[in-house]
């Protein structure tokens, strides 16, 4: 390969792990919202869902070209305390007609998720702009 070519590859793997990312992160976000009224766990235990939130990290060392980009550190649990509310004829309330709902924000979860979606289509766009370049040197040099 050509030092042209890696360093065109080094940009993709910037964008790629840009990609990969964000959708981590919006599994994260569909996955709170999916289980926004959830009073059992995934075991089917009496204790509400815990949301899901994603920390990235920033990579200087991603791909065999060493070019830097972003990666997941860590899909982390919030384990804030629950929300109680009153529904008495809910099968998981308690004997005071109590349930416990996970701690889950609709208007954060939704403003993450346009975040995370605008973050992914500027990824994509850096690719179809690197492509685009790598068309054009390869139009001029030919």
């Amino acid at each position: 390969m050509t030092g042209y070519e890696l360093i065109m590859l080094k940009i993709m793997d910037v964008s790629t792990s840009g990609l990969i990312s964000q959708r981590i992160r919006m599994t994260a976000i569909a996955s709170n919202l999916a289980n926004i009224t959830s009073t059992r766990n995934e075991n089917g235990e009496l204790k509400p869902y815990d949301p899901r939130f994603v920390l990235f990290q920033e990579d200087n060392t991603i791909g065999p070209n060493g070019s830097a980009g972003v990666f997941v550190r860590e899909v982390c649990r919030d384990e804030l305390p629950p929300i109680r509310k009153y529904v008495p004829f809910h099968p998981d309330a308690d004997e005071q007609g109590f349930i416990n709902l996970p701690r889950i924000n609709l208007v954060t979860e939704f403003t993450d998720a346009v975040e995370a979606g605008r973050s992914y289509e500027a990824n994509l766009g850096a690719i179809e702009v690197t492509k685009s370049m790598a068309n054009q040197t390869l139009r001029i040099i030919t």
